[in-house]
């Protein structure tokens, strides 16, 4: 069985092999995609980020268990930090979810935010295509902080979850930073803590300040206590909304065009500098070019301008 067909008949070995393939950009990933493409646009796909201690995790532990009593396959990407020595991840996620690994129906799989070719969020947005091929309903894309990286891969999501917890001493920092812009509906984890009300009134004078659209809602605040399995039914209930409305106003199909040509300029970006380094050897070069910057012999547009004009009297004259 080749891979391909392993990825469509729901192969879990086959699976995790296609995902490796995507994960370390090998010569085949490409056409792998490209042949599994057909089959997706089909599954559902939540993004889960917030702050380290956030509970995400535990959040996530208690989704997969709702959507498999609902009979529906449920596969998990949690996006790692890398460690800086092994280039491996070093929270341990599957661990937290141990439960599920001898469900059939789950599929749970780590990557490190190491140096992808291309970048993570490319490698992650591959992985959730062989997943979606794969026949799985929902899958799940956790990521730990909330920094650039995070929000690209994060944004490959129809739904994002935004976890906040009481107590962590940054919830204003955070908010500020941003973050709150890429939430659809915010949820305040751990509310028998202290300070939770606080906090949610604090979430809620900051998407107060947002503009809305004609006819747009506020996102939705939910409070969950995901170690006690508290509020999660509830989560479910208003992301199911959150879904119908979203769908029926077109920012899903929306949210997925615009995805689709952000990631089509990343592959095409990719593909160019390629070709420059094949052809030009433009890594090799870049080192000189920016000493003669750095020298003020010349200055960096006409540099560039100068180099782009050789290219393609290179590039005519072949």
């Amino acid at each position: 069985m080749d891979l391909v067909e392993g990825v469509l008949s729901g192969s879990t070995r086959l699976i995790a092999r296609a995902i490796s393939v995507v994960e370390n950009g090998r010569e085949e990933k490409e056409e792998l995609i490209d042949a599994l493409y057909p089959h997706t646009g089909k599954a559902a796909v939540w993004g889960v980020t917030g702050p380290p201690g956030a509970g995400k995790s535990t959040l996530v532990d208690r989704l997969i268990t709702r959507e498999r009593g609902a009979g529906k396959r449920v596969a998990v990407i949690a996006v790692d930090p890398s460690s800086p020595f092994s280039g491996g991840a070093l929270l341990g996620d599957r661990l937290r979810m141990q439960k599920h690994a001898t469900d059939p129906g789950v599929f749970i799989r780590s990557m490190a935010s190491r140096g992808h070719l291309g970048g993570i969020a490319t490698a992650t947005a591959d992985a959730v295509k062989v997943l979606d091929a794969a026949g799985f309903e929902t899958i799940i894309i956790e990521t730990i902080g909330v920094g650039q990286t995070e929000v690209e891969v994060i944004e490959l999501s129809d739904i994002v979850l935004l976890v906040l917890v009481p107590g962590m001493g940054d919830e204003i920092q955070a908010m500020k930073a941003g973050i709150m812009e890429i939430g659809d509906i915010f949820v305040i984890n751990k509310k028998d803590k202290d300070g939770a009300d606080r906090l949610r009134a604090e979430v809620e004078y900051v998407l107060g300040i947002k503009e809305l659209a004609e006819g747009e809602e506020p996102n939705p605040i939910v409070m969950v206590c995901a170690r006690d399995d508290d509020g999660i039914d509830e989560l479910l209930d208003v992301m199911a909304r959150y879904r119908a409305r979203t769908l029926g106003n077109g920012n899903v199909e929306e949210k997925r065009r615009s995805r689709i040509e952000k990631e089509l300029l990343k592959i095409f970006q990719q593909k160019i500098h390629e070709h420059l380094d094949r052809e030009y050897r433009l890594s090799e070069n870049i080192r000189n070019w920016a000493l003669s910057v750095y020298n003020r012999e010349t200055p960096p547009y006409r540099l560039v301008e100068d180099r782009l004009k050789e290219m393609r009297e290179k590039e005519t004259s072949v």
